[in-house]
């Protein structure tokens, strides 16, 4: 879908890649259907094979979804973090879901889960991680069907904007796109604390976006630049797309309009940007869009609009 926002004077057309229409509800589909398929290729899976996964969430529901499809089992290790409502849609598909308790130096459970995957590994040996991490099976399924798809729905684009967390999808989707364009920009965005791009780890409130490692799939030119969002900015736009068009997005879509709404106004050039909006608002009703959760983390009733690189919005 199209939208419009005003930066400065001008308005600015953005088209949203709403990823939200998955069958699991987010862009991690993809990923997890690319991750399965490559270890079913490998003949590494079975009806009753058990999976594990490190997961934030999305990756979890998705996983839990394609695990019952396929009549396999999977356990999910998650943390404090996710939203009950991402948890409560993997128990309901099947899912054994595991939190991992202790936080690193920079408020992430990331190495936490994956010490807790590892130890599961060890209790089962026939356990299988499909390793979203290091598998090539995540940026591969993004730059088969997910760049493509990208191109046939937008011809013409002239710049992407994705969020990075494994960097699986902007790896993918930027080695496609450097195949086939000479001029589309392809913008990674990431959340202040993160430390995809190798910027120093600080604490992070948003989930499905950022990680408290460097990516292993990311390479310096399957991407032309980044844009770094703080947790408030990114909060900010969610409730406003939410507030004032009906548009309800996930943390890291709302960290992708507001790098996009920033990188336009420094970019006039740009003509036909292209948001990849990993998930929607409902996944996070528990949090992100819950007021009590808002309060607790900081955030006063009413968001700093000024925070804002965009004054207005409407749907094109």
């Amino acid at each position: 879908m199209d939208i419009a926002l005003k930066i400065g004077s001008r308005w600015r057309k953005v088209g949203l890649k709403l990823e939200s229409y998955n069958p699991s509800g987010s862009i991690k589909y993809r990923t997890a259907r690319g991750l399965i398929r490559a270890l079913e290729a490998s003949g590494l899976l079975a009806p009753g094979s058990h999976l594990v996964e490190s997961t934030s969430g999305n990756l979890g529901v998705a996983l839990a979804f394609l695990s019952q499809v396929r009549d396999y089992r999977f356990t999910a290790v998650t943390d404090p973090k996710a939203d009950p409502v991402m948890l409560e849609h993997m128990k309901s598909m099947g899912a054994v879901v595991i939190s991992a308790g202790e936080p690193d130096e920079d408020g992430s459970y990331l190495l936490s889960r994956l010490a807790m995957i590892r130890r599961l590994l060890a209790e089962d040996r026939a356990s299988i991680w499909p390793n979203q991490y290091e598998n090539p099976a995540n940026p591969e399924i993004h730059y088969h069907e997910t760049a493509p798809e990208i191109c046939r729905q937008r011809p013409g684009m002239d710049a992407v904007f994705i969020a990075a967390s494994t960097g699986g999808t902007l790896a993918g989707i930027g080695r496609y796109l450097r195949s086939v364009s000479a001029t589309a920009k392809v913008v990674g965005v990431d959340v202040r604390g993160s430390r995809v791009f190798g910027y120093p780890s600080g604490k992070r409130l948003i989930t499905g976006i950022g990680s408290s490692c460097t990516s292993l799939f990311l390479r310096p030119g399957d991407y032309d630049d980044v844009v770094i969002v703080d947790d408030r900015e990114a909060v900010t736009t969610c409730h406003y797309l939410q507030d004032n068009l009906g548009i309800g997005l996930g943390g890291s879509a709302g960290a992708v309009v507001a790098a996009c709404a920033r990188y336009l106004k420094a970019h006039p050039e740009i003509a036909q940007p292209v948001c990849i909006c990993p998930d929607g608002s409902a996944n996070y009703l528990n949090t992100l869009y819950n007021y009590a959760w808002l309060a607790g983390h900081g955030f006063g009733s009413v968001l700093n609009l000024e925070s804002l690189a965009f004054s207005d919005v409407l749907k094109w």
